[in-house]
């Protein structure tokens, strides 16, 4: 099992993200206000993140960026205009609730 899948399994939602990244702190914002409590890991701040963000590369495709890359219940969501339109067409919430990251 590769470090970032490992990661992701670990909590309901899992954000990599990047310190200078302010698509990243938009995303990890909008989940906190909903009340998530999001576990953030910055590649660039990782002592593993290079390798991590090879990994995400390879998960994400050619061309889509590497970060912000969601994982809700330890599957890859998307970067922020996938988090997004899921906000904003009223799947997010949901999503979080089965994955167990909001009771309300």
């Amino acid at each position: 099992m590769d470090q970032v899948t490992k990661l992701a399994s670990e909590r309901a939602v899992v954000v990599f993200t990047s310190s200078r990244c302010c698509m990243c702190h938009s995303v990890t914002s909008l989940l906190a206000n909903l009340g998530v409590n999001v576990a953030v890991y910055e590649l660039d701040k990782e002592q593993r993140g290079r390798e991590m963000e090879r990994e995400l590369a390879s998960k994400l495709g050619r061309g889509a960026p590497v970060v912000p890359a969601v994982f809700i219940g330890g599957t890859l969501i998307g970067g922020t205009n996938r988090v997004m339109a899921l906000h904003l067409a009223g799947e997010l919430v949901p999503m979080l609730k089965n994955a167990g990251a909001l009771w309300l």
